[in-house]
């Protein structure tokens, strides 16, 4: 069975909605262990969740110590730990499991009253290659948002527009300078570099979470061979959950301690001499 995106068009826009879901379940998620780890601050007797978020300061404070000097970059601590605590909950939400739905041709496929346009299209795809006969498309509705393009790009994008905010307004004369450095005839390259960072940065997060999702898929997909596919695809699932977790923990650390490097080239490593 196909699965698809629940896609539909709202005010001339393709909407995804189980990214939109996906992303209020992971803001939810990363409020309610902030919440609950700050509301009995104690100093002789911390919780464990106080513990925990007291570790996260400290990790992401490493990361900035790492990159810039930590008078300087202590006013993105919040930053850092907003981003490696929603890209870590959000690469994990796609893991434990799914949520599908499955419609045929004698449904109508609609959500709210909007056509959901995938399975409009799959569902008229499969009747005209086999007239007659029953047609289904199920609808994935439990992923992680950040296997998802336009979330990673979007993150990545607000860390473009921010990194550049922050070196035309604080580091003004040293930042626009080092367009043109070694040579004049540098600039393009330059900006061509400006530009592949916002690529890399926000399609390395997507691809190795969306290629851990494929993955699972393909896994679940053995249990249709037999006992030896169950087998296998139990086996696997087991073996690949446990990658993805490594896996999705090294892109939220690799995402942040990236979003520092940018910030600290722009208001430290070209910094104005004085």
């Amino acid at each position: 069975m196909l699965h698809e995106s629940p896609i539909i068009e709202l005010g001339g826009f393709n909407i995804d909605l189980s990214v939109i879901i996906m992303l209020f379940v992971t803001c939810a998620i990363v409020f309610g262990l902030a919440f609950a780890a700050t509301r009995n601050l104690s100093v002789d007797n911390p919780s464990k969740l106080q513990n925990f978020m007291e570790w996260v300061v400290e990790f992401v404070q490493g990361l900035i110590t790492s990159t810039m000097d930590l008078k300087k970059g202590k006013p993105f601590l919040s930053l850092g730990m907003t981003l490696i605590m929603f890209i870590f909950v959000g690469n994990m939400l796609g893991l434990p499991f799914g949520i599908v739905t499955d419609f045929d041709n004698t449904q109508s496929a609609q959500v709210f009253g909007h056509q959901i346009i995938p399975v409009k299209e799959a569902l008229e795809q499969a009747q005209a290659a086999h007239p007659g006969e029953p047609a289904h498309v199920g609808v994935s509705w439990w992923k992680s948002p950040t296997a998802d393009a336009g979330v990673s790009i979007g993150l990545a994008l607000m860390i473009f527009v921010l990194v550049h905010f922050l070196g035309m307004f604080r580091n003004t004369k040293a930042y626009f300078k080092h367009y043109l450095q070694p040579f004049p005839f540098f600039l393009p390259i330059n900006l061509i570099e400006q530009f592949s960072k916002l690529l890399t940065h926000g399609m390395r997060l997507f691809g190795n979470i969306f290629a851990g999702e494929v993955l699972i898929s393909v896994l679940l997909k053995l249990t249709a061979i037999g006992v030896g596919g169950w087998i296998a695809s139990v086996l696997g699932l087991i073996v690949w959950q446990g990658f993805s977790i490594f896996v999705g923990s090294i892109q939220a650390f690799v995402f942040t301690i990236l979003t520092f490097v940018y910030i600290s080239q722009a208001i430290d490593t070209h910094e104005e001499e004085h």
